[in-house]
C-alpha cells in the first residue's frame, strides 16, 4: 500500500537545455547591452583609477564586474547620477542574474534529480493501484467514481501528456504522471506490473489499441479496460489484449432508444452503476453457503446472473442457475444510504 503520508506529485516533462539556455542567455545579454547604454551616457561619472582615461572597453569591462560582482575598485562611480544608477538599477539586476543562474542550474540538474527520486519513492511503495491513460472525460469521470466507491486519490495514478490535464488531476488529489501510454518508458514510470487495472482513455481508437499492445509487452496479467470511440474496433482491441471494452456512444445509444418507451430505464441503470446511487450492480465470488442453491433463492440481494467459466446464465434458468463452487455472482444490492 501506498504510505499515507506521501503527497501526490506530477511528473512534468523533461527540460529542454538547449532552449532554456538560449533563453536565459538573450536575457543575460539585453541586461549587459542595457547597462552598458546606461554606463556609456553616464561614463563622465566614472572614474578610472588607473590611468584616468575612460574607453569604450572600459565602460564594457566595468558593466560585466558591477553586474556581476560588487566591483575591484579600479573603475567606481563618483557623481551621484553614476552612484544612483548603480544602488538603484545595477543591484537588482545582479540579484536577478543570480536568479537566472540559480534556476538554471535547478531545471537542469537539480528538478530532475528530484523528479527521479520521487519517482524511485512511487515505484517502490505503489501497488495494486489504478492507472488512468488520458484525463479527458471519460478519464475525469472513471477517476471520480473509482474513488466515490472506495480507491484511495493516492491509488490513482493519472498518465497524461497535456500539462493542463495533469494540472487539474493533480488538483483533484490524483498522482499525474506526464507521459505517453503508447511508450515503454511512460507505463513503467506508472508501475504498471503491480497495478490492479489500467484504464486507456486516449480518445483515439488507433492509439488505444497502440497502448493495449505496449501495455502487454510489459505485462501479460494486468487487467486493462479501454473507452473505444467506434464499436468495429473493439474486436481489434481484444485482440491487441484489452480485458473489457466499453463504448460509450453504443451505451447511450441504447439507453436513448430504451427510454422512448421506458423513460425511467435511463434512471434506474445511471443509479445502477452509479456509486452514488441508491442500488450498485456488484460482481462477486459465490460463497460456501451459497454453493448448491438457486440464484433466484438468494437473498438479501438479488443475484441477476451466474457466470460459470465463459457462460452466463441467467437466473430463470432453473437448475442451470443452482450455484457451484468458482461460480461468479452478478447481484443488485443496496447502498448502505438506501439502508
Amino acid at each position: 500500500m501506498l504510505d499515507k503520508r506521501y503527497t501526490p506529485r506530477i511528473q512534468m516533462s523533461p527540460p529542454r537545455p538547449g532552449q532554456i539556455l538560449l533563453r536565459r542567455l538573450l536575457i543575460l545579454v539585453m541586461m549587459l547591452v542595457g547597462i552598458l547604454a546606461l554606463f556609456w551616457f553616464e561614463r563622465d561619472g566614472l572614474k578610472d583609477n588607473l590611468d584616468g582615461q575612460l574607453s569604450f572597453t572600459d565602460v564594457l569591462y566595468f558593466t560585466a564586474v558591477t553586474i556581476s560582482t560588487v566591483g575591484y575598485g579600479d573603475i567606481v562611480p563618483v557623481s551621484e547620477t553614476a552612484r544612483l544608477l548603480d544602488a538603484a538599477v545595477v543591484t537588482p539586476l545582479r540579484l536577478l542574474m543570480w536568479f537566472i543562474f540559480l534556476g538554471t542550474a535547478y531545471e537542469l540538474v537539480l528538478q530532475r534529480w528530484l523528479e527521479q527520486f520521487r519517482m524511485k519513492l512511487l515505484q517502490k511503495n505503489l501497488e495494486n493501484h489504478l492507472v488512468i491513460c488520458g484525463y479527458g472525460h471519460s478519464g475525469q469521470s472513471a477517476a471520480s467514481e473509482a474513488v466515490a466507491k472506495g480507491t484511495d486519490h493516492r491509488q490513482i495514478i493519472i498518465l497524461d501528456r497535456d500539462k493542463i490535464r495533469l494540472d487539474l488531476a493533480v488538483e483533484a488529489g490524483f498522482i499525474g504522471i506526464y507521459g505517453d501510454a503508447c511508450q515503454i518508458e511512460s507505463l513503467k514510470n506508472c508501475n504498471i506490473e503491480r497495478a490492479r487495472a489500467i484504464l486507456v482513455c486516449v480518445g483515439r481508437d488507433d492509439s488505444t489499441a497502440l497502448a493495449v499492445l505496449t501495455i502487454r509487452q510489459i505485462s501479460k496479467q494486468v487487467r486493462i479496460i479501454c473507452n473505444v470511440e467506434q464499436q468495429e474496433n473493439a474486436s481489434l482491441i481484444y485482440q491487441a489484449g484489452a480485458n473489457t471494452t466499453i463504448t460509450p456512444a453504443v451505451v447511450g445509444g441504447f439507453l436513448m432508444a430504451n427510454s422512448i418507451s421506458s423513460p425511467r430505464v435511463a434512471d434506474y441503470v445511471n443509479d445502477l452503476i452509479s456509486a452514488t446511487g441508491q442500488v450498485q450492480l456488484v460482481e462477486r465470488p459465490a460463497t460456501e453457503r451459497e454453493i448448491g442453491k438457486l440464484a433466484g433463492e438468494l437473498h438479501p440481494n438479488i443475484v441477476v446472473r451466474v457466470y460459470r467459466g465463459h457462460d452466463a446464465i441467467g437466473f430463470w434458468e432453473g437448475e442451470r442457475a443452482r450455484i457451484q463452487k468458482g461460480d461468479m455472482l452478478m447481484e443488485i444490492r443496496a447502498t448502505r444510504d438506501a439502508n
